[in-house]
């Protein structure tokens, strides 16, 4: 259980490894980085990603309150975070510096970028294809790159740019570059990778990143933002059932993206949705997150009027889910994930005051467990939010 109490700040130095002479069991909350951590134990280690570093959490045991250690690489706006579970290596891609790659927990960096061509990595994922393990970081402007040694070396996945109506890619906010925002890995079948470039185009993969085809169903001429892909979620339970947030609301699909309803549109009390998870105890339960209305109100209200949601019918009807959060819901929620362990599930959201909160009994009650940090943000949709006197 989460002890209620905001994180305490210790600005003690760290000792290098004690991941594995301690034990510690790592998660990670980052806007585009992995969603869902399957521990064996709850957490004890957090890495939050900010705009101004990586913060590091940690706690004793569970019942303990979060002690804030500081930051690591200091400076850089962290857009995603990675914890590969078969080697524990932790990687980081940033708005700015590429790739950082940890095999200390977090504790240590070092600069991992080499065959990246881009200075923006927006996203990352793993797939465990075989005996062999798959490293995949999605960039802005929009492209994908492979690597098979760890990270040591990576290849541009050429398809990912060639697609057809490359030319329409495009963001409404300045510099106006599309970015890969999202990379979805099948778990029944680790070569089926789904990509998401906002805004551009959902695409699909079933050779591990070789080839690449568009999946534009879900879209229609009419829409009114243009083919806006949040995040893709694979049902745990059917390879064939998707969900999709986009600027329009939610999708569903039952045969692995080729058709697709919208089951909740822009009318909803989450009419921007963005995070997306499955409930680890049951796959008829989700949650989501997201703001009223889409990013380009927030500049004239600087309120996103953020929420959590959730619904025990896959989708089809949704209740408010956020006792405890922020109460005048300003800050947008820019970070969700869940940590799994024997026993239960924790829920994390970060927004972009900078405060984190957690969930140990389903979203019905959230505790706030930081305060202050720097803004969790995708790009700038902080400077938006930020209080007016």
């Amino acid at each position: 259980m989460v002890r209620p109490g905001v994180l305490q700040r210790n600005t003690g130095a760290a000792t290098k490894g004690r991941n594995e002479e301690q034990g510690l069991m790592i998660a990670c909350l980052s806007p585009n980085g992995q969603n869902q951590i399957n521990l064996d134990k709850p957490a004890t280690r957090l890495l939050v990603a900010t705009l101004r570093g990586i913060t590091v959490m940690e706690r004793a045991s569970a019942s303990e309150p979060w002690v804030d250690r500081g930051l690591k690489l200091e400076g850089h706006h962290c857009s995603s975070i990675m914890i590969e579970p078969r080697r524990g290596g932790v990687f980081a891609g940033m708005h700015s510096g590429g790739l950082f790659f940890s095999a200390d927990g977090g504790e240590t960096w070092e600069p991992r970028s080499n065959g990246i061509t881009i200075d923006h990595v927006f996203c990352l994922a793993f797939a465990h294809q075989g005996d062999a393990i798959a490293l995949y970081a999605g960039t802005e402007p929009a492209s994908m790159f492979r690597s098979d040694d760890y990270g040591v070396t990576w290849v541009e996945q050429t398809g990912v740019k060639e697609t057809e109506g490359r030319d329409k890619w495009s963001f409404p906010s300045p510099p106006h570059l599309a970015h890969t925002k999202t990379m979805t890995v099948d778990l029944r079948d680790q070569k089926v990778i789904y990509a998401g470039v906002e805004q551009g185009d959902l695409l699909k993969t079933t050779d591990g990143g070789a080839t690449w085809r568009v999946l534009d169903a879900y879209w229609h001429a009419d829409d009114w933002t243009y083919r806006d892909i949040h995040l893709l979620v694979v049902h745990p339970e059917n390879s064939a059932e998707l969900f999709m947030t986009t600027g329009m609301g939610l999708h569903h699909s039952l045969d692995a993206g080729e058709t697709w309803d919208l089951i909740i549109d822009n009318n909803f009390r989450i009419g921007y949705p963005d995070h997306l998870i499955v409930s680890p105890r049951d796959g008829n339960t989700m949650f989501m997150a997201g703001a009223e209305r889409y990013p380009g109100t927030w500049q004239k209200s600087h309120h996103a009027n953020t929420t959590v949601v959730k619904s025990t019918d896959r989708g089809r009807t949704w209740t408010d889910s956020s006792t405890g959060l922020s109460e005048d819901r300003r800050p947008n929620i820019e970070a969700m994930s869940v940590i799994t362990h024997p026993g239960g599930f924790t829920l994390l959201v970060g927004d972009t005051d900078g405060d984190v909160f957690a969930s140990d009994d389903d979203a019905r009650t959230w505790v706030q467990i930081a305060r202050g940090l720097p803004p969790v943000t995708k790009g700038r949709h902080y400077r938006s939010l930020q209080k007016v006197a």
